[in-house]
């Protein structure tokens, strides 16, 4: 866990799939940079998909990973980019599936939003646990 301003905090990192629902994640110390991680969670990305990032994971080292693995980047270039590279603009927008997970796993459990857990471990498992949950949402039958 990192060190902010405000106390001890985590970043939590997500690969979301095109329903809404968490695949991976990764937890960082708050003042770690975003991109660094995502090579861990690229290694779920299948050809032929779009990943949806923002402008955090500009990096010429993840679009060429991403590129590799057969995928398409959809990233915006940072603001202060002199050569910015196209994306889908109108992608892109689905990209908000993921801040909405973010908002229904903290809905989920508060100890989440509110970042009780002392250890990385035991915060990773009540974010696993939110995760199995929502994931139980879409299986569960309303007879």
């Amino acid at each position: 866990m990192g060190r902010s301003r405000g106390g001890l905090s985590t970043k939590i990192h997500a690969l979301v799939n095109d329903h809404g629902l968490p695949l991976r994640f990764l937890l960082t110390p708050s003042e770690a940079h975003d991109a660094p991680p995502c090579r861990i969670l690229l290694d779920a990305v299948q050809p032929s998909q779009m990943l949806l990032a923002d402008r955090a994971y500009d990096a010429d080292w993840i679009r060429q990973m991403i590129w590799e693995r057969g995928a398409i980047a959809v990233i915006p270039s940072k603001k202060n980019c002199k050569l910015p590279t196209e994306f889908d603009a109108e992608a892109y927008k689905q990209r908000n599936l993921v801040e909405r997970v973010f908002g229904r796993i903290k809905r989920s459990f508060r100890r989440i939003a509110t970042r009780y857990e002392k250890t990385s471990q035991n915060f990773m498992d009540l974010i696993k646990l939110a995760a199995f949950r929502l994931w139980g949402e879409l299986y569960v039958s309303d007879t």
